[in-house]
């Protein structure tokens, strides 16, 4: 199985082939894929988070087909002291109600697993887009980057069966960061 990891030159290889999986993003206990990834490579993750209530983006408010307040989980983490990922997830109230994950602490597996056991599950395929972008003056200054550096950004809509887009979540990377994907050919 693919491994997401942190290489001996701190590059943090994102493998988008298997990181959401349920195996993976539970794995001996961790609270989500980014908890799961950095402990199999060794490393220290810590997750400062907040969560509260508020309009989302007009883009996401689309994407989630909603018009009013949505709950936002935004994150900072870390890999020991370092900022490695800014991270905000949007997720309708109902289903942030109905998934119990308005508080900071989500449990093992994090928000997917609580939204599949409450009967959200974004099933096996998840879309990500990928921007290369100027980052904010706010984002360059917690990612100890210089102004006017360039970041990735990979806003991830993740949908039930039925196709109910149930969380859109946009990661801020700043540099040292290598993506996999797989691309089927058939």
């Amino acid at each position: 199985m693919a491994s997401n990891r942190i290489d001996d030159s701190g590059v943090i290889l994102r493998d988008a082939r298997t990181r959401y999986t349920t195996d993976q993003r539970e794995e001996n206990g961790a609270r989500g894929a980014f908890d799961a990834e950095l402990r199999r490579s060794g490393r220290s993750p810590r997750t400062e988070v907040t969560v509260s209530r508020a309009a989302a983006p007009a883009d996401v408010a689309e994407l989630l087909g909603v018009d009013g307040d949505v709950v936002v989980r935004a994150r900072e983490m870390f890999d020991g002291e370092r900022v490695i990922q800014l991270v905000t997830t949007y997720i309708p109230a109902d289903v942030a109600e109905a998934a119990g994950i308005e508080q900071v602490e989500t449990g093992v597996g994090g928000i997917i697993s609580r939204m599949k056991e409450s009967g959200y599950d974004q099933g096996d395929t998840a879309t990500e887009d990928i921007e290369l972008r100027e980052a904010t003056p706010e984002e360059a200054a917690r990612l100890g980057l210089p102004e006017g550096a360039d970041v990735l950004t990979i806003n991830h809509i993740g949908a039930t069966a039925d196709g109910r887009v149930v969380e859109v979540t946009q990661h801020v990377l700043g540099k040292g960061w290598k993506l996999r994907y797989a691309a089927p050919l058939a």
